[in-house]
């Protein structure tokens, strides 16, 4: 639809004011960023500006080949071409079709025409709708685009988005973390029945149980980690098993939230273009990789405490910031990861949670 189109096109790709570098880089670049986040008040402009001058000349790359691929296609084709693309990120302008035709978000849409606005039409639980509207003021109240005063506000399409789904999935119903989710997808996709769909694919079939009340899938998934790192980086499951560090403690906010106020906005995009299109595994990828690179700093971590404020330390500064450079070491740095290993540990990890619970 071509309303959706330029809805789309409105989280523009990250840009500077101007080309000439005169004056203090505050000046040239925007205080809210291309997504709607205000630049908190240490934001690191003249950083940001030498990073961008370099990203941005990746960004006009990628855009003009995804271009010439898509060619004005609806589908994307899943062939290893594509999953290259993919993980050398997806432009802004083409986000919003490669997430749901990749997810398979775009099949269930287009099989069930008419069932996102039955979802807003019916009888919804009081108690589902007053916990959704608790939370509604605590989105991203650093996004302009959530503010009462935008137009459009974004908080209105959240409400519908998150009371659908409550209604679809009644399992579920609604749990915190879902409401970042739906705005990511909603700042991306500026659509409310695309954010619905691709809500249904991410909760229903790439994170199975995430989000249901026993949150089984995530509990599994956090331990499932930890026996990735006793293999691969042993030194930090020592030092977690010595100081009775869980790994609840200290993962489950990246996993429950995608990563969201975690990592920079970029930063999470990207990791998001690789979970619709590969699904899961980029998770661990992404927990490993920020380990792996900080593991001297978590075993030097005298105690539980400091072990949680390195497992913090680890998702700031440039590392994580150069989007670019970080989606490629997520690849490289944690070695081969099959499907089939994640599968075994989650057989083996799901089994002991329910065995421990009973």
């Amino acid at each position: 639809m071509e309303k959706n189109n330029k809805a789309i096109n409105g989280a523009r790709s990250p840009q500077l004011q101007s080309n000439s570098p005169v004056g203090p880089a505050k000046d040239r670049v925007d205080s809210v960023d291309p997504y709607g986040f205000e630049r908190s008040k240490d934001f690191d402009y003249e950083s940001y500006e030498e990073l961008m001058s370099e990203y941005l000349a990746v960004l006009t790359r990628r855009s003009i080949k995804w271009s010439k691929m898509l060619k004005g296609k609806s589908k994307v084709e899943k062939n290893l071409k594509v999953k290259r693309y993919v993980r050398k990120g997806v432009p802004n302008e083409h986000r919003g079709l490669v997430w749901m035709a990749a997810s398979g978000a775009q099949d269930q849409l287009e099989k069930n025409p008419g069932y996102y606005q039955s979802l807003l039409g019916a009888q919804h639980d009081p108690k589902l709708l007053e916990t959704i509207r608790t939370d509604l003021h605590r989105t991203f109240p650093d996004n302009v685009q959530f503010r009462k005063t935008s137009e459009p506000c974004l908080q209105k399409a959240l409400y519908n988005v998150l009371r659908a789904y409550g209604h679809h999935n009644p399992t579920v119903g609604y749990c915190q973390g879902m409401n970042f989710i739906a705005g990511y997808l909603l700042i991306i996709t500026r659509d409310e029945e695309k954010s619905f769909w691709l809500m249904e694919a991410l909760l229903g079939r790439i994170l199975p149980d995430y989000y249901t009340p026993a949150m089984l899938g995530l509990k599994t998934d956090q331990e499932v980690l930890g026996e990735l790192v006793r293999v691969k980086a042993p030194g930090v499951w020592q030092a977690m098993g010595q100081h009775n560090v869980m790994w609840s403690l200290v993962v489950s906010r990246w996993f429950i939230c995608l990563y969201i106020d975690v990592l920079p906005v970029e930063t999470v995009l990207r990791i998001w273009d690789c979970l619709f299109y590969e699904g899961s595994k980029i998770l661990f990828r992404v927990a490993l990789t920020l380990i792996l690179h900080n593991q001297v700093l978590i075993q030097q971590a005298p105690s539980l405490p400091d072990i949680c404020q390195s497992f913090k330390d680890v998702t700031h500064g440039p590392f994580v910031e150069d989007c670019h450079a970080f989606m490629q070491r997520i690849f490289t740095e944690t070695g081969t990861l099959s499907m089939a290993t994640i599968t075994k540990l989650r057989e083996t990890c799901r089994a002991q949670i329910i065995a421990q619970e009973s």
